[in-house]
């Protein structure tokens, strides 16, 4: 029973919170969410890649393997202009990537700054399975994925060339939002098991500075698991994303009781609340243990692919900006 002190001691500790934490909001979930899995989830427009990773799945293969098949779809894509073998180069003209893994087991491997291999995600997979280390970058991550049996090659395509030499008549740097609808590829999934893994790769940015690294490759950032709670991607403007630990933060959110849907709208709010918006997108993807997601950008025209319950479908995201 709650005597008398009790009771007036939490009644006068109740007087100093903040209203916001005297009266939660009711819990809000992203419309077309669901419990249940399998589940693969990714930013973009991604119905093949989904289904490499589902194939993988429904093998009863790990979470893991599922997302380094998924994303190794779009890396070895040449029409698509934002990852891997066809991504749009830096300013020197030199086609640079990105990419990080995470498991179940909160183990995780990336690379940056990596020029001449096409799939990326899979040199970070190796970083993880056979070095004591998280990342690797530049030459040191090159040396590295030729020594394991990668095939170095010219990633710059005829049409990036192009689109290259047409930037430097004005070598005018000015990221553009949505561009073409796609951008960083992030996945999420789920196994039969219940298991959660996750991976994000990506060139960057179109004609960034040479070296410039955003937030695709770092844990935390772009990506993070954890296998009790959920796992998070981002994908847009890494600057922005690296400055609030995205992934990481709509995780640690979901932890602490928010939904998918809530953590997401929280992260981006953490953005606009402090940077200038209005002139570059960011979007978020959540999963969490049920199965349940949540979706959420700042910008509109933010789509995602998800892959449950036997359905795979292209989704439009909720946004701040209207």
């Amino acid at each position: 029973m709650l005597n008398r002190r009790r009771f007036i001691s939490l009644s006068a500790l109740a007087g100093w919170m903040p209203s916001a934490l005297q009266s939660a909001p009711a819990s809000v979930n992203n419309p077309e969410s669901a419990a249940g899995y399998p589940l693969v989830i990714s930013t973009w427009k991604q119905i093949k890649a989904n289904e490499a990773a589902i194939a993988v799945l429904k093998k009863g293969g790990r979470a893991l393997d599922a997302v380094e098949a998924g994303v190794r779809i779009p890396e070895a894509d040449t029409s698509d202009t934002s990852v891997g073998y066809g991504g749009l180069p830096d300013r020197d003209g030199r086609v640079t990537l990105d990419a990080c893994i995470m498991d179940e087991k909160g183990n995780a491997g990336s690379v940056t700054f990596l020029e001449h291999i096409m799939h990326p995600i899979s040199v970070a997979r190796a970083v993880m399975d056979k070095t004591p280390h998280v990342m690797l970058s530049g030459e040191g991550a090159l040396q590295f994925a030729l020594a394991q049996g990668f095939k170095k090659q010219d990633l710059l395509t005829p049409h990036a060339r192009k689109e290259w030499q047409e930037w430097l008549k004005t070598a005018q740097y000015k990221p553009i939002i949505n561009i073409e609808r796609h951008d960083t590829i992030g996945m999420l999934a789920i196994d039969s098991q219940g298991n959660l893994s996750g991976a994000c790769t990506t060139s960057g940015l179109a004609f960034k500075m040479h070296g410039r690294v955003g937030d695709s490759p770092i844990i935390g950032a772009g990506l993070f698991i954890d296998n009790e709670i959920g796992g998070a991607v981002a994908t847009g403007l890494g600057e922005a994303v690296m400055k609030t630990c995205g992934a990481f933060l709509v995780v640690e959110l979901m932890r602490q009781g928010r939904t998918p849907q809530e953590a997401c709208l929280e992260a981006a709010r953490r953005i606009t609340s402090k940077q200038n918006y209005k002139e570059f997108q960011v979007g978020y993807l959540a999963i969490n243990k049920k199965g349940e997601h949540g979706a959420y950008s700042i910008q509109p025209d933010f789509n995602y692919t998800l892959y449950q319950n036997g359905r795979n479908r292209v989704i439009e995201s909720a946004s701040f900006v209207k």
